[in-house]
């Protein structure tokens, strides 16, 4: 099922994201981990794709598991950084061949060690590009994209960055993914913004559970994520305890779904870090409200 269609039925909808094994010898683990969390039955599954494409393989095997085996929709990653036409092109038909209908277009992550590259001669400059060779391939695939709602690190400023989110969705984009974020009102603010510049495709607003101390800086690292003081607090709190910033990281991701929900939003993306017990928590926390 396309994604497009499912998200815009008027209900409400909670879907989680896992990622693939880094190697042969931990797939049989993360995939355990990805069919207990498709055992929950979440309106869809993306899966990941490793920087530089590194685990483009898994990310395949995942998907069509979760698929074939327990009938979820699923969201298959592509990235398109340092790859050639050609071996994107594989890629997109190993796709098609799956039978998923569903692809998470991205530029990727720059490899550390092409970071200082000449990127002039590369196939694939940002993910517009690949989101127009998708189109192009076939029409019928259904298309997302990544967006920022506390602006791209990379980008200049945020009316630079919704311009080129424009021309992503523009390009052939179906719905739209955001980047984690910790306080609601900055979506809120951002949706504002970009349906002022004429993006109207569903905007899934992407929440990740904190529940161990080491994620708060990656989660910064990666995003540069606004963190409120009330997270903060949480923080200082529960950080030297576990199972206290375990329960306290579920509860204020819970807190933050459900307030979007009240807020008028349907859709809902949970990064759940291959963590079963984590999404089957958050969706016991929400088993009312979304039934």
């Amino acid at each position: 099922m396309k994604i497009s269609e499912l998200i815009t039925n008027g209900k409400l909808h909670l879907s989680f994201e896992v990622f693939p094994p880094k190697s042969e010898t931990s797939f049989e683990n993360v995939k355990h981990a990805t069919e207990e969390i498709a055992k929950l039955t979440p309106s869809f599954m993306s899966v990941t794709y490793g920087a530089g494409g590194g685990t483009s393989k898994y990310t395949l095997d995942i998907a069509r598991n979760i698929k074939k085996i327990y009938g979820v929709p699923t969201l298959a990653h592509l990235t398109c950084v340092s790859s050639t036409k050609e071996t994107v092109k594989r890629k997109i038909q190993e796709i098609k061949d799956a039978g998923i209908q569903n692809v998470m277009a991205l530029r990727g992550d720059i490899p550390s060690e092409l970071e200082n590259s000449d990127r002039s001669n590369w196939d694939y400059k940002n993910a517009i590009e690949l989101v127009r060779e998708l189109k192009e391939y076939d029409k019928d695939f259904c298309i997302g994209g990544a967006c920022y709602p506390e602006i791209h690190p990379e980008s200049t400023n945020q009316k630079e960055d919704i311009k080129y989110l424009k021309e992503k969705v523009d390009a052939g984009c179906d719905f739209l993914t955001t980047q984690m974020f910790f306080d609601n009102n900055l979506l809120y603010n951002f949706l504002y913004k970009i349906r002022e510049a004429g993006i109207t495709v569903p905007v899934i607003p992407g929440i990740m559970p904190i529940t161990n101390a080491n994620q708060v800086e990656r989660a910064i690292k990666l995003s540069g994520s606004f963190m409120p003081q009330r997270f903060k607090s949480l923080v200082d709190k529960f950080s030297t305890s576990p199972l206290k910033m375990k329960q306290a990281g579920i509860a204020y991701a819970t807190d933050q779904i459900i307030d979007l929900y009240a807020n008028g939003i349907t859709n809902v993306h949970v990064y759940s870090m291959n963590k079963p017990d984590v999404a089957e928590k958050i969706k016991s926390n929400l088993s009312d409200i979304i039934e």
